[in-house]
């Protein structure tokens, strides 16, 4: 009797055990954190923008580098080579151009934020890391900018 309830009891408690008579259980889908990411990424693209708090920067385009990348999941790693499995390089960099092209915006950082929303926006972008540097600001340096990340959820 002891053995029986010793048994019955290990087979209660195993979450791999089932009863007689009970249905398998049925394989759970992966949580979205726990699934792989794909890294898309632009480097380098630069553009003219009207950004800045100084008056010659309200009306006068100066180069902006940008440098995007994003951790996707997409539908490639099941097998499938279609454009529509994937998030598109070409889309982002369109999009990241039509956004800074939009409208004058006093700091990088909102011209940021806006950037990596807008990406956050296709449910297979889990994360969104901009950079945005201006590449004219100061004689004495290469560059200037910030970097920033936002994640889903």
């Amino acid at each position: 009797m002891q053995r029986t309830m010793n048994t019955l009891f290990a087979r209660i408690t195993d979450p791999a055990a089932r009863l007689p008579g009970q249905p398998a259980p049925q394989p759970q889908p992966q949580p979205l954190a726990a699934r792989p990411l794909t890294r898309l990424f632009v480097r380098d693209l630069v553009v003219p923008a009207v950004v800045g708090i100084y008056e010659h920067e309200k009306t006068t385009p100066q180069r902006l580098r940008v440098n995007l990348e994003l951790g996707v999941l997409d539908r490639a790693a099941d097998g499938r080579d279609a454009i529509g499995a994937v998030v598109s390089y070409e889309d982002a960099l369109k999009r990241v151009a039509a956004i800074i092209a939009e409208r004058h915006v006093n700091l990088l950082e909102t011209l940021a934020e806006t950037i990596c929303r807008r990406m956050l926006e296709d449910g297979r972008v889990q994360t969104a890391t901009v950079r945005l540097e201006k590449l004219d600001a100061f004689p004495e340096c290469a560059a200037v900018g910030i970097e920033i990340t936002r994640s889903r959820g």
